[in-house]
């Protein structure tokens, strides 16, 4: 009796700490150059959403462009932020501007060269995408993409305003 109530003691608190999850502090680079720390991420109190993509990754690009063309709407509905961290090693970082013009993301975009972020989150799958709550907290991740799954992503944001209430 006593084991069994420490094992669920032990299970609660472990979801608490899972939950509670704060980004890492690490400093990067935007697409235009300027340097950020991550831990300082913040959308007032709105939920965020962290992809990391690359260039070469063919479904990354296919879910940021679904995103992409819903992306105003989201905005306005919930008020969500997306920040893109391209994971292009160093001696492909030239190619992330161009692509991000070429398709037209309004998107945050951040450079990760040397995968310090990318580890840090835990983002081991081309995509992975992080959803941050209100609060700073990560509740979810998600690894790949298929065609439509974008679709959860507004939905979790949808629940994250909802609870926030």
């Amino acid at each position: 009796m006593l084991r069994t109530s420490l094992i669920i003691i032990a299970t609660l608190l472990c979801s608490i700490c899972v939950s509670a999850q704060q980004i890492p502090s690490i400093s990067l680079k935007t697409v235009e150059g300027k340097t950020i720390n991550t831990a300082e991420l913040d959308n007032e109190g709105k939920p965020i959403i962290i992809s990391f993509w690359a260039t070469w990754c063919k479904p990354c690009l296919r879910e940021l462009n679904a995103i992409h063309e819903m992306y105003e709407e989201w905005q306005e509905e919930t008020g969500l932020k997306l920040v893109a961290v391209s994971t292009d090693e160093a001696q492909n970082v030239n190619r992330v501007k161009p692509l991000v013009d070429r398709f037209g993301w309004e998107y945050e975009v951040w450079l990760d060269p040397n995968g310090d972020f990318k580890r840090a989150m835990n983002a081991h799958t081309m995509p992975t995408v992080i959803i941050i709550d209100g609060k700073g907290n990560i509740v979810e991740t998600r690894y790949g993409y298929t065609d439509g799954s974008e679709t959860h992503l507004i939905e979790k944001v949808r629940e994250l305003i909802e609870q926030e209430d």
